[in-house]
């Protein structure tokens, strides 16, 4: 191998280098001049751009009409306006709000271009927007009569605002004539996220060609909400429904595209903000894209991932008709579930099978339940004594079991020393000693594997909760997210544990360590073959302050109380219930009582011995 050495040279020339963009640097820096004119000049730019307002309502008149059959007209109409349009180009925009959510819908295009939740705000107190500054786009793609393809992203459309029954009603409409004309219909109901969505064409059957597939395109880049942009990435995730009900999903880690039949949903989730079209008759196909934005380098970008939705639309009659709706709002169980005939509740992750049942039905009410008593912090506590009182008649045969391994372990470790030589022999020895006493080393294993669903419902639980969302506990200012008592210098980051130290993932990874000293490290024999259990003794509290540092501390206070709470009731156990004494005695016992095999048990025996026949010969 080559030895490094010092290059004068090298460092010579990046100081020359490094000198030289400093000088061009405050070269080209603009005089106050300059920059007094460019602010007059952007101030200008201000002062004409258009809006419309809810109370005084302006309509835009005098329509130019315009022949669509005419291709020449058409050129023409585009080499003037730059796009094309039946109405009158207008950038403006309209504004419909409610208590609880307010959009900006342009007159170009006739799309959403700016989605504001008016109660909820960022990480850093910015109010949340799932669309703002060109983050999204949606448009309706067809082909006309003689052959050109339009997008409706392209036209202009008229605005006008009525009131019915309450409700907010946005009507655009391109127009070639009165009777004429393509309208994107809006519906705001007061305090609701969801508007409904209408889009239709009336005497345009003659116009767009029926030979050639109408497709609406929707685009959505997420927008950053939360410190930890990996974090929230991990939860940021395209989810669709199936018209049987089946929730399928693009991948949250990598880049992925799927062609869907009768889709009808669509979820573009940031994580606790969700932006979702659904449809009342599903549409026959989709074509989906899921691209990720965040990568290892670039910590502080602004988007998370990139959606792309491409969804064929029917005609009816040789015109369009298709009732949608869309929902702009938090990725919350109580709100999504008021929408129960569009079924977007599904659209949380609660976890697969029976986990994200538990979740969804066990887990999230009962923690709603408290909450609404105890301040967040405390409710978690609560829930997890609650819980760790529950599975206590699990902890009790498990401790058993363990207690029963310990007295055994003189015999056991017996057997090693009389069948050292001869691995086969002392594992059928063994077998034996377990039948004899009563005693099943997969005993302790069943409690285990009893505990998993909770213990995986409730790692989905405290990440997905919206209830826990900017709920602060103590030195953790957001329970839905990592706290920190300790921020390192920008820049440096440690890899997979990250670039802060967070106090709750330390306490859990102290409690996991005894739980572990208690449960492992001085009843489990070491057998070949079988891992090093003192190893992982160490190795577990190590991944837990490791992985859980970028986590929600709200998991990690909970695992903290959880294992602190079951290691008091091991040691009661321990200490006023179980007497190894008469545990012995009770071994010794079942030792002198004939026992029967079951199948298992004969089939392993049976097993041992043809393994151990055929070795000798």
């Amino acid at each position: 191998m080559e030895e490094k050495k010092f290059d004068v040279k090298s460092i010579i020339g990046f100081v020359l280098i490094f000198g030289i963009l400093i000088f061009m640097f405050y070269q080209n820096q603009p005089t106050p001049e300059e920059l007094e004119a460019e602010k007059a000049k952007q101030e200008k730019v201000e002062a004409t751009k258009a809006s419309v307002d809810l109370e005084t309502e302006t309509v835009i008149n005098d329509v130019p009409q315009l022949d669509l059959q005419d291709s020449t007209a058409v050129a023409n109409y585009q080499g003037k306006l730059g796009a094309f349009g039946f109405t009158k180009p207008s950038n403006a925009t309209t504004t419909i709000e409610n208590e609880v959510l307010l959009l900006k819908i342009s007159n170009k295009g006739g799309q959403i271009v700016e989605a504001k939740m008016k109660q909820f705000v960022t990480y850093d107190s910015v109010p949340v927007y799932l669309i703002k500054d060109g983050n999204a786009s949606f448009g309706i793609d067809f082909s006309t009569s003689d052959n050109r393809v339009l997008n409706t992203q392209d036209l202009y459309f008229e605005p006008s605002i009525t009131k019915d029954n309450g409700n907010q009603v946005l009507s655009l409409k391109a127009k070639t004539s009165n009777n004429q004309y393509l309208e994107y219909r809006y519906v705001m109901k007061p305090n609701d996220y969801l508007v409904d969505f209408t889009i239709k064409s009336k005497g345009l059957d003659n116009v767009i060609s029926s030979s050639k597939p109408v497709q609406l395109d929707w685009k959505l880049k997420g927008i950053r909400h939360s410190k930890s942009i990996e974090y929230e990435n991990r939860y940021t995730r395209l989810t669709y429904n199936h018209e049987d009900g089946k929730i399928s999903k693009l991948s949250e880690g990598s880049d992925d595209e799927e062609t869907e039949e009768d889709v009808k949903w669509i979820s573009y989730r940031q994580h606790f903000f969700s932006s979702i079209l659904a449809a009342d008759q599903p549409f026959k196909s989709g074509d989906l894209t899921s691209v990720n934005l965040v990568e290892e380098e670039s910590r502080t970008f602004g988007y998370t991932k990139e959606y792309a939705s491409k969804l064929p639309v029917d005609l009816e009659g040789g015109e369009i008709a298709k009732d949608l709706h869309w929902y702009f709002g938090p990725t919350d169980v109580d709100t999504l579930s008021q929408y129960e005939d569009l079924g977007l509740v599904d659209s949380i992750p609660f976890g697969w099978g029976i986990f994200g049942w538990i979740n969804r039905y066990v887990f999230t009410p009962f923690y709603s339940l408290i909450s609404t008593y105890f301040p967040y912090g405390i409710a978690i506590i609560i829930m997890t004594i609650l819980v760790r009182l529950a599975m206590s008649p699990v902890t009790y045969k498990s401790y058993l079991s363990q207690a029963k391994m310990k007295v055994l372990k003189p015999e056991i470790t017996e057997l090693g020393e009389k069948y050292k030589d001869n691995a086969m022999k002392k594992q059928q020895e063994t077998m034996k000693l377990y039948g004899k006493a009563g005693v099943s080393p997969m005993s302790g294993c069943i409690p285990a594997v009893i505990q998993m669903p909770i213990f995986y419902a409730l790692f989905m639980f405290f990440p997905t909760s919206f209830a826990l969302r900017q709920k602060s506990f103590l030195w953790a200012d957001d329970l839905s997210s990592f706290d920190t008592i300790y921020q390192f210098p920008e820049g440096f980051s440690i890899p997979f544990y990250g670039d802060h130290v967070s106090l709750f993932p330390i306490l859990a990874s102290i409690a996991i360590f005894f739980y572990m000293m208690m449960t492992t490290g001085q009843n489990m024999p070491t057998q070949p073959g079988m891992p090093n259990m003192k190893f992982i003794m160490y190795l577990m509290p190590f991944m837990m302050l490791i992985f859980f540092n970028n986590y929600a501390s709200g998991l990690s206070l909970y695992y903290f109380v959880s294992n602190t709470i079951t290691i008091g009731i091991m040691l009661v156990i321990k200490n006023f219930i179980l007497d190894n004494d008469k545990i012995h005695a009770q071994i010794q016992e079942n030792k002198k009582k004939p026992k029967k095999e079951n199948k298992f048990q004969k089939k392993m025996r049976e097993m041992m011995e043809q393994a151990e026949t055929q070795k000798k010969k």
